[in-house]
């Protein structure tokens, strides 16, 4: 089986961090997604996607994710359902991400490709046989000769 999303498009509003009880960071956000077509009159149309992000991710969002900011998530569909006040059953459909690529340049002078663990733009991708590949360039001083693999 398998349950994977790709998506990329703009915040709709700033991201919302928050604590559980345990102490774990969770932030919320909506990203608006085009869709591949145009209305009659030209206007696309685009959906609106709830995202979640958990821990030093969500964080990360927190801090460098602003409203109108371009951003790529990938992740996973999650539905879950509660009983609301009414009595009635309500059905939640979300995206829990587990990578996200902040794609707006961060203004000040800071690069908005930032490798380092934890900010949510991380490099550093499994290139299929288990082994990851550093596609920053020379992030960490290593080149790819002094590699053993």
């Amino acid at each position: 089986m398998l349950n994977r999303v790709i998506l990329i498009g703009r915040l709709t509003r700033d991201p919302e961090l928050r604590y559980t009880p345990a102490g774990v960071a969770v932030t919320q956000f909506t990203l608006a997604v085009d869709r591949p077509f145009t209305r009659q009159g030209g206007e696309r149309e685009a959906d609106f996607i709830p995202i979640v992000t958990w821990r030093q991710l969500a964080e990360a969002c927190a801090n460098h994710l602003k409203k109108g900011h371009m951003a790529a998530v990938e992740g996973r569909i999650q539905v879950r359902n509660y009983e609301n006040n009414e009595g009635k059953r309500v059905y939640v459909t979300e995206i829990i991400a587990d990578n996200v690529r902040f794609l707006t340049p961060q203004s000040g002078g800071s690069n908005s490709n930032d490798s380092r663990p934890g900010t949510g733009n991380q490099q550093n991708r499994n290139n299929g046989n288990g082994r990851g590949t550093n596609t920053a360039g020379d992030a960490w001083g290593i080149s790819d000769d002094d590699l053993p693999f």
